[in-house]
């Protein structure tokens, strides 16, 4: 028989078997998930999920799709998190300091307290590319932000109100269409998606079995 352990599932108490995944407990225990979360194993953002552990003060934050439950596990779902997402015409911003001012003036209150980098639930040096960010470095805020899944947790703890995700979204924006080096090969590369190219390609992919998926993944050639 498998482990079980007790979570507490918006203040109600169910034991689940302890290789599940926040998520997986809550379909366990009844709870139907329906916000956009189609995922099971990380990460589209739409499962930020805050917990505690009984007898630790600390609260923590996370994406339920890649968590294990621990015993004695408090768990609520975060709501949606209201980002103010400004709206621009990227044919007409340009790469300049000015823009942020402009669009997210809210990152030069930044206080320097990092609680956005802790509670990321990527690992991301979110602080670190909200500097880049007031200094017109959009290139390394680019870098630095890759990997975000927009979940909106480092700024539900911010207490200078930043939309974390949308400045390094405008950021990764600004470097893609005029910072980043133009490559004609990806020109090509969308043409012939176009044109069908491809089609018969991802009919064949979707036909394997997950195993061999990942396996050709981890395998793939990546550029340089």
């Amino acid at each position: 028989m498998e482990q079980m352990v007790n979570v507490f599932l918006f203040g109600k108490k169910y034991e689940v078997p302890e290789s599940l995944t926040i998520m997986e407990a809550m379909e366990y225990s009844g709870y139907q998930l329906v916000r956009g979360c189609g995922c099971r194993n990380g990460f589209c953002g739409a499962c930020a999920t805050i917990y505690r552990i009984a007898g630790d003060r600390e609260l923590k934050a996370c994406l339920a799709c890649s968590t294990k439950v621990e015993n004695n596990m408090y768990v609520a779902t975060l709501p949606y998190f209201p980002l103010v997402k400004e709206v621009y015409d990227i044919e007409k911003v340009k790469p300049t300091e000015q823009i942020m001012m402009q669009l997210y003036p809210e990152i030069y209150s930044c206080v320097g307290c990092n609680a956005c980098t802790k509670a990321c639930s990527q690992g991301l040096n979110v602080m670190q590319y909200i500097a880049y960010a007031q200094r017109g470095e959009y290139e390394k805020c680019a870098e630095e932000s890759f990997d975000c899944v927009m979940c909106g947790i480092c700024s539900s703890r911010c207490p200078a109100g930043i939309s974390h995700p949308q400045v390094a979204m405008l950021a990764r924006r600004l470097n893609g269409k005029y910072l980043a080096p133009h490559c004609d090969h990806l020109d090509d590369r969308i043409r012939e998606i176009a044109e069908g190219k491809y089609e018969k390609l991802i009919e064949d992919l979707m036909q394997k079995p997950l195993s061999e998926i990942k396996e050709l993944y981890n395998n793939r050639e990546i550029e340089k």
